[in-house]
């Protein structure tokens, strides 16, 4: 089971390394942020699978960036656990109307953070999600992040795999680049649309024949993944 991958926001470094420790013994991938900024960048360049998020940071609080989070459509669905200090109720229920999908109070214990992180991970994850998809002999593996031809493996760079995900999941529909990068890349403004095509052609590449042509060209939209030929 590939591991998932959570981001730790909080602008105490010992309360991020305690955090840390905890969950990489419980095989999650860690990324840590210091401030709202830096978290939000972070989001949009790694996607993670889940932001454990303190309430209280100096500049940009939790809560304003949970509700930017929510906000934007590449990141409405990103699973959030607020981490408080106050265990007043209105500030539950304030965390909770921002999107948040679970509060933790602090002081808490790695194994309680542990169970609820899992939880909420399993609220999160649509039924299917996580089922192969297999078109013509591809086959896409989204637990072991696999791509394979007939049983055998192919190499492929983590955009291409992305790109080829949505593409498998989302078949017959012609999409621009600008809906490719927001859908793929998640938006980030500082990738140009040329990009799109950069990867397109190292996907078809690493598929090879036949299988390249199941991405097809769109003259005047895009791209569009069909087996209709």
């Amino acid at each position: 089971m590939t591991a998932k991958t959570v981001l730790i926001v909080d602008d105490e470094a010992p309360i991020r390394e305690m955090i840390a420790v905890a969950l990489e013994m419980a095989d999650y991938r860690v990324l840590e942020a210091d401030n709202a900024q830096s978290a939000h960048a972070m989001v949009v360049d790694h996607q993670p699978d889940l932001v454990l998020l303190d309430w209280m940071m100096p500049g940009t609080s939790g809560i304003e960036l949970a509700r930017r989070l929510k906000r934007e459509e590449s990141t409405a669905e990103l699973p959030i656990i607020m981490l408080t200090a106050k265990g007043e109720e209105d500030n539950k229920i304030q965390g909770l109307e921002s999107g948040a999908d679970d509060y933790i109070t602090k002081p808490f214990s790695p194994r309680e953070l542990v169970a609820r992180l899992k939880a909420v991970l399993r609220r999160a994850t649509p039924r299917g999600v996580e089922d192969p998809v297999e078109v013509d002999g591809l086959m896409l593996d989204p637990v072991s992040h696999r791509v394979s031809v007939d049983g055998q493996s192919l190499e492929i760079g983590p955009t291409e795999y992305r790109l080829l995900q949505f593409f498998m999941t989302h078949q017959e529909r012609a999409y621009t680049r600008g809906q490719l990068l927001d859908q793929v890349w998640g938006g980030n403004v500082y990738v140009e649309e040329r990009t799109v095509d950069v990867h397109i052609r190292r996907l078809r590449k690493a598929l090879g024949e036949p299988h390249q042509q199941l991405i097809q060209t769109v003259r005047g939209t895009g791209y569009r993944f069909s087996a209709k030929g």
